[in-house]
């Protein structure tokens, strides 16, 4: 990597970690043939539209853009060629009809005191909020989706929410498990850089947060 390169990732990493919203940190990996996308999934199961929705997202031309955007209020977005990690469960999330920009605001402006206070803000922010690591596993864990720690690569399942904190600094990063898988490890839709890609990556970091949601009430 060249020096001019390293100077951009190193300052990336720091800005992401004001952020909250992730690190870049490896470079994309060749995977397994994925399984087509459905033309219609709206009778599907919740969780499998969550993974249809990641799924999605990694057959999309998208850059790595962790700047603080306003956006409108409800189902706001970045624009739909960039974004992050949190950005990748986002719009899985809403493909499965949930706005988790509503939901995180709402939960945060009624119970504030519950959510990390890492970053300095008086009160809730529809603009970033529900973009942070921290803020959704909060959310997850609020809602009740929390899944016990786990090692085996067979208990994950598509639609299921993985966080992680990277090795070398400690800072978040969340993908969603898809339905396809390379041998048997269960592929991971996230973007840690690149934009969003299905990967084997599930217990490449140390493992935060695993979140299950069979519906969504």
């Amino acid at each position: 990597m060249s020096g001019a390169a390293n100077l951009l990732l190193n300052r990336r990493s720091l800005l992401l970690g004001a952020l909250g919203l992730g690190l870049v940190a490896c470079g994309p990996r060749s995977l397994a043939q994925a399984r087509p996308l459905p033309e219609d999934d709206k009778t599907w199961p919740f969780a499998m539209r969550v993974a249809v929705g990641a799924e999605m997202r990694a057959r999309k031309s998208e850059s790595y853009d962790p700047a603080y955007v306003k956006i409108a209020y409800p189902m706001g977005d970045v624009p739909d060629d960039r974004g992050v990690c949190t950005d990748t469960v986002i719009r899985a999330f809403r493909h499965a009809g949930v706005d988790l920009q509503e939901d995180v605001h709402e939960d945060m402006k009624a119970n504030f005191a519950k959510y990390p206070k890492s970053w300095g803000l008086a009160k809730p922010d529809t603009n970033i909020d529900h973009r942070r690591v921290p803020n959704l596993e909060t959310f997850f864990r609020r809602k009740g989706g929390a899944q016990a720690p786990s090692k085996v690569a067979a208990d994950f399942r598509p639609g299921d929410v993985v966080s992680w904190r990277l090795t070398g600094g400690g800072l978040p990063h969340i993908g969603v498990v898809t339905r396809n898988r390379q041998g048997d490890m269960p592929l991971v839709a996230h973007n840690i850089g690149w934009g969003t890609r299905e990967e084997p990556c599930l217990f490449d970091w140390p493992m935060q947060g695993w979140f299950r949601f069979s519906s969504w009430t």
